[in-house]
């Protein structure tokens, strides 16, 4: 099978051309290539007018052709997705917007892929990723991933058996033995001539055991042939020589499955034997010739997953008990320290014949950071942005947060004004921030609004932080400190 693997860019445009030649397809293949990935909403048509053929990367807010419309022969195609697609022997590694300079994308893509994983590792974020999508199509490349990562940190499905014995060569059982048996008391300590010991007994032959051990064989083989090992950072594993087939028909495995399923309690193995089933009821391989065979891995929401790096490296304490924030002076005594800054926002108060009705819902920032910075306190709005502003002094403006997220950053400043005032905090920042390949944090420039100044209300600065600094932060759950982001004038 010729596999042709290419890298391409989140929202930069593509030509036509330019696709057939990455991908090396024909008119025709093109044609249901194209079609494949629309209709799973990761590529996107625009026309190609003028204005866009200066611009080399959609801006958030505009519009695409609607789906239905007639597409000409030299629109404009975008991807609107980040992380790693499968189409029939072409793989599409799919990198952020704001990766631009780099020759060789790969050790950076190596990183996002670690923080997608990261961001999807609940259990049900891995069931969600390989259930069908009702065009009878399963993401298996999930699946395959969970597969192996799930064996790097548990090893592969065993059934245990625990037996207890008097004396035996097992760990001893402290809680039967002292239960159960009479001690010999000398200078004061007791001491056991007899002792329960606990064995636990592995059946190596067990059929599950081995039909893991051959499906991890079969995973780690395809993801190595559609070279994808190097990608995901995945050591390859060879356990078994047996095919599938060696275990029975499909519908017979798949009925042991089930059958294990009914006995088994413990939630690893629970969450394991589901997948396997999957992997196995689908009938699928990675890569195949048929084009119609598509897998993903990743997001088209990539937004989401900056906006959750960013609140867990900054340490967003929207949710956290006054009590507990680090102020220099005490809680004021209106406050009760359990509620939290998100608490602290008031809430729409609807009124009719002299009855008050209060909203549910309020404002809600992204993040607040409360600390202390030589001796003086600060407090700072932050608003993570996955744009890619354009603010630079001989060139159009564009890639900015529009007006409404302006004002609210306004607005959360003016909710939090009373707290503020009534804990003596001096530094007060409101700021954007958005993601950059450079090394340092570049302080682009602000944003404002004179009716909002007049009310006393500061600049909204707009700063680009290093992703891959923050990602690394983030995979170590580590934080980083806010006050890198206003401690130099701008």
């Amino acid at each position: 099978m010729n596999i042709i693997s290419r890298f391409v860019r989140e929202q930069r445009r593509y030509t036509k051309n330019e696709l057939k030649q990455l991908f090396l397809y024909d008119e025709q293949e093109l044609k249901q290539f194209i079609k494949n990935l629309k209709s799973y909403g990761v590529l996107k048509v625009e026309k190609n007018s003028r204005e866009q053929k200066e611009l080399s990367d959609l801006v958030d807010d505009e519009l695409f052709i609607a789906e239905e419309a007639i597409v000409d022969e030299d629109d404009l195609y975008v991807f609107t997705y980040v992380g790693v697609i499968t189409v029939g022997s072409r793989i599409l590694k799919i990198y952020p917007k704001y990766l631009r300079q780099a020759a060789d994308p790969l050790p950076a893509m190596k990183q996002v892929l670690k923080v997608l994983g990261r961001y999807r590792e609940s259990e049900a974020q891995v069931i969600e990723m390989y259930q069908t999508d009702g065009q009878n199509s399963c993401h298996i490349l999930p699946v395959i991933l969970y597969l192996l990562k799930d064996y790097y940190e548990y090893g592969v499905y065993n059934n245990s058996e625990d037996t207890v014995e008097i004396n035996g060569e097992g760990e001893i059982f402290w809680e039967k033995t002292i239960d159960s048996c009479f001690p010999v008391i000398q200078n004061h300590q007791p001491f056991y001539l007899n002792y329960y010991t606990r064995h636990t007994a592995y059946d190596d032959m067990d059929y599950f055991k081995r039909l893991h051990e051959c499906i991890l064989t079969e995973c780690s083989r395809q993801l190595h042939d559609a070279q994808l090992d190097e990608l995901f950072d995945l050591v390859p594993v060879e356990l078994s020589d047996a095919q599938l087939d060696d275990f029975g028909e499909r519908d017979y495995i798949l009925e042991r499955i089930l059958n294990e399923l009914n006995m088994q309690f413990h939630t690893r193995r629970q969450t394991l034997l589901k997948t396997i089933h999957a992997y196995i009821s689908q009938d699928r391989k990675l890569l195949d010739n048929e084009e119609l065979g598509l897998s993903m891995y990743g997001t088209n929401a990539y937004h989401m997953v900056w906006e959750k790096v960013c609140a867990d490296v900054f340490d967003n304490q929207l949710s956290m008990p006054l009590n507990r924030l680090k102020l220099s002076v005490p809680l004021a005594e209106k406050y009760d320290g359990t509620i939290t800054l998100q608490d602290c926002i008031e809430k729409p108060v609807w009124e009719t014949g002299g009855v008050e009705k209060h909203a549910k819902n309020t404002l809600r920032p992204d993040m607040i950071v409360v600390g202390q910075l030589d001796g003086a306190d600060y407090f700072v709005i932050l608003d993570a942005k996955y744009y890619f502003i354009q603010l630079e002094k001989d060139l159009e403006l564009s890639g900015c947060p529009g007006v409404n997220d302006v004002t609210k950053q306004y607005l959360y400043e003016m909710a939090y004004q009373p707290f503020i005032r009534e804990h003596d905090i001096s530094i007060v920042k409101n700021c954007f921030i958005m993601p950059t390949e450079r090394d340092e944090i570049q302080k682009k420039g602000v944003v404002s609004m004179s009716m909002l100044r007049r009310l006393g209300l500061g600049d909204i600065q707009v700063c680009l932080v290093p992703a891959g600094l923050m990602y690394q932060h983030y995979l170590a759950g580590t934080h980083m400190d806010v006050s890198g982001l206003f401690s130099t004038k701008l």
